[in-house]
């Protein structure tokens, strides 16, 4: 149902949007004739789309203590990317629920750590409360994860289940990301080579296009689909040698692959994750493993890998990623970029 005849024209806020996944919702809205404000602190700049914002209306305010520029001001939709505390989603749910019409959170699949189950499914009861006796690792991941989910609760309670949207993503790949944890395939891909890859044969992968969820988003909105979705692709199960595989062959950089496939081994040299493949140790057995089947359903679809992995290092190896971040990517020695030779020669000259 992706037909949108009722093409009304929507009055979208945005709590957030000059980050990652913002600019991106931006962009895909204003294509499809909306139009948008945007909630923030005024310190973030876009690192992607930065010419649409004139575009755009940008209020100035406090998710903290100062909410004023939303006070008396309708909109159609709400959508919270930067809820980073519960308070602050409660705050601006109470205050907007009798001027907006539906609150969108984004929320995270990290609501689901520990991810014990085989096959997880946005049915699954999530933590509300922390548990004790965690160490600090496994308390930084389940703060993160309860939060996010009390901070779902408290739109849901403001709104009602039947005008708020949430969505879970997982990785989310693409330009503009302000994390490194993905750039590493791109950039080693296009330069070639004898390449690590960690993990076992059958260790699955689970990651989505930024894109591809801001398009979504605008999608729910306006077709109006209310509910809680996990926002996850790719669209079929996926194994991390699949993926570095598929992603490789549209480099011309000749590769080859050393599967370190020894968890033991991996752990000994500081390796547990290399996004998007994530060790499937106890705590993490099911993170790759969230079913996608109900968002499929709701209008979830996914461009090919190859145009996440060329858009990306096209903008790295652009003037939007400051030289500084590039340098510090290429001389950190704590990333797999330095580390690898070197543990894949130990690999080789183990017993």
């Amino acid at each position: 149902n992706n037909t949108n005849d009722n093409s009304k024209k929507l009055n979208i806020l945005i709590l957030g949007g000059t980050s990652y996944l913002g600019p991106h919702q931006i962009a895909y809205a204003l294509s499809r004739g909306h139009s948008v404000s945007t909630f923030t602190r005024g310190k973030t700049k876009p690192r992607v789309h930065e010419e649409l914002f004139d575009k755009v209306e940008q209020l100035i305010g406090d998710r903290e203590d100062n909410l004023k520029a939303l006070e008396n001001r309708k909109w159609d939709v709400v959508i919270d990317n930067s809820g980073r505390k519960v308070e602050w989603t409660k705050a601006t749910a109470e205050l907007l629920k009798e001027n907006v019409g539906m609150y969108m959170y984004t929320s995270s699949t990290g609501v689901y750590y520990p991810y014990l189950s085989g096959s997880i499914s946005t049915e699954i009861e999530v933590a509300l409360t922390m548990p004790e006796g965690l160490n600090e690792d496994e308390k930084y991941e389940m703060e993160y994860g309860v939060m996010k989910a009390n901070s779902e609760l408290a739109a849901i309670n403001a709104f009602g289940k039947e005008r708020t949207v949430v969505i879970r993503p997982t990785y989310m790949l693409g330009p503009a990301d302000r994390t490194d944890r993905f750039i590493h395939w791109p950039v080693r891909l296009a330069k070639g080579g004898e390449h690590l890859i960690p993990g076992k044969a059958k260790d699955l992968v689970q990651y989505i296009d930024v894109r591809d969820v801001a398009k979504w988003f605008i999608k729910l909105a306006e077709n109006k689909q209310y509910g809680t979705y996990n926002g996850v692709g790719p669209k079929n199960k996926q194994t991390m040698q699949e993926f570095i595989k598929a992603a490789s062959q549209h480099f011309d950089a000749k590769s080859s692959f050393v599967m370190v496939d020894d968890y033991d081994f991996l752990k000994a040299n500081d390796i547990y994750y290399s996004i998007p493949w994530v060790m499937p140790d106890k705590d993490h057995f099911g993170s790759a493993k969230i079913s996608n089947r109900k968002s499929i359903e709701a209008g979830l679809t996914y461009r090919p890998l190859e145009d996440t992995f060329k858009d990306t290092l096209d903008w790295w190896n652009s003037d939007k990623v400051d030289s500084e971040r590039k340098a510090n990517f290429n001389t950190n020695l704590e990333a797999m970029l330095k580390k690898e030779k070197e543990i894949i020669s130990k690999w080789k000259a183990r017993d």
